[in-house]
């Protein structure tokens, strides 16, 4: 989880700081005493949740609120005031919450509990997936995860392309062999692809990235880290990191980009 907290005044800054990361020891946060500073923070690399102070100088945190939205309208506003004259404008920004000053660790702790748009966490991830560029396949460490057959690691890109929808073995084999006919031998290829996608999963104690049952496949997206679910969820770190290309290698992908 990454948090970032915003007030002009030091003092209170550091409290707000202090607060988040006793409740959150294990995230990101980053306190910010400027809102041009934040601001770009949040639109080159992004964030989960923002602590906004609403009377400041300059730019109040009802406006730096407003242009976080713009960006990514399911991020986490929480603002944080000693005024009261602001509460219609930030709840018509559909915040995640409102604490009044000064800031308390427990108050804190419930607005972490109750985010308007949860966080799913990644360090539970089994595996991290590039779709941007090149399709590549890391464990969370950055180990590449190696597949026996160049075919069966396309197989998984099109099962991570396909969002957690079940394909079947027919629906993969046009997707890889568009003009070749599908019949017993096509069908017999593409189910030993799938058993050696299956085993390189393995190998790596990632098997449950993929859901198997009888002539149908998905993956299971609560445990991918991938920038191209991010990136539908308009993560500003993942919109900025997409250069017009998607699983290059793969000249299916192309065609199938426009279902973002």
């Amino acid at each position: 989880m990454k948090i970032l907290c915003l007030d002009d005044e030091q003092l209170a800054l550091q409290m707000l700081e202090m607060c988040v990361k006793k409740v959150k020891p294990d995230a990101e946060v980053l306190a910010f005493d400027d809102q041009d500073d934040l601001l770009e923070e949040a639109e080159k690399n992004g964030c989960d949740v923002a602590f906004l102070d609403i009377h400041m100088r300059g730019m109040n945190g009802v406006e730096v609120a407003k242009r976080l939205k713009q960006s990514n309208p399911k991020m986490n506003i929480i603002f944080v005031t000693g005024f009261s004259e602001y509460t219609g404008d930030a709840m018509n920004l559909h915040a995640s919450g409102y604490i009044m000053k000064p800031v308390t660790k427990e108050e804190v702790a419930r607005e972490l509990e109750e985010l308007r748009f949860p966080i799913i966490p990644k360090n539970d991830a089994l595996l991290k997936v590039q779709c941007f560029g090149n399709f590549d396949v890391f464990l969370p460490d950055g180990t590449p995860v190696h597949f026996e057959r160049s075919r069966s690691k396309e197989i998984f890109a099109y099962l991570v392309h396909r969002h957690g929808s079940s394909c079947s073995t027919r629906e993969i084999a046009a997707a890889l062999f568009e003009d070749e006919p599908y019949d017993n031998n096509q069908q017999s290829y593409v189910q030993t692809l799938i058993s050696a996608m299956m085993k390189s999963l393995k190998k790596v104690g990632a098997q449950k990235a993929v859901n198997k049952s009888y002539n149908a496949l998905s993956v299971n997206p609560a445990v991918l880290d991938c920038d191209y679910y991010r990136f539908a969820e308009l993560d500003a770190g993942a919109v900025n990191a997409y250069a017009n290309e998607y699983m290059s290698q793969y000249y299916w992908a192309d065609f199938m980009f426009n279902d973002f």
